[in-house]
């Protein structure tokens, strides 16, 4: 099999049951955003961190593979793998990683500003890019209906590595740094 196809040469693609829409399709945007992010988490476990959050940060990047696969499937065309689809556990996972994390973290008394070590900096690029994620799927919900379990997964996921970022960074011996009015 040939790594290029020619099949997008023209500025179109094609979704999980054959359908052509254009590059520039809202639902490229929300999955080609979702790629991006979890090219981001690649980067972030090539810096020091803990098996514990390699292991959870693994789960993320195949749930976020998942999320493609779902955002990329004509449900017109064809049935959603069951792998594709993201369920209750999977929000209450990044839930319980959060309040573990937390519990290492003083409590906070301003805003924080992205910074303080690079693996928090990174942690900081990838909670935008989240947020990112989740409003190029609120966009494409408004033409393509959405499951809500994925936007709630997006949302808890911003403050996964909001809170990351901050462990990490005390953890490295960083120091957070706060916003100044």
């Amino acid at each position: 099999m040939k790594l290029y196809t020619k099949t997008g040469d023209k500025g179109e693609t094609g979704l999980i049951g054959g359908t052509r829409v254009a590059k520039n399709d809202v639902r490229l945007d929300a999955y080609g955003t979702v790629d991006e992010l979890n090219s981001f988490i690649g980067l972030l476990t090539t810096y020091q961190i803990t098996d514990n959050e390699l292991i959870f940060l693994r789960f993320i990047q195949n749930k976020l593979f998942s999320v493609g696969s779902h955002l990329a499937t004509d449900l017109n065309k064809v049935t959603l793998d069951p792998a594709s689809i993201i369920v209750v556990d999977d929000i209450v996972q990044i839930e319980r990683q959060i309040d573990y994390l937390d519990t290492f973290l003083p409590t906070l008394s301003s805003f924080i500003l992205p910074g303080g070590s690079q693996e928090g900096s990174i942690c900081h690029i990838c909670r935008t890019i989240t947020r990112r994620a989740e409003r190029r799927i609120f966009d494409m919900n408004e033409i393509y209906e959405v499951d809500n379990l994925i936007i709630m997964f997006f949302n808890r996921l911003s403050d996964y590595f909001f809170a990351l970022s901050r462990y990490l960074t005390l953890n490295s011996g960083g120091e957070e740094i706060s916003w100044k009015r």
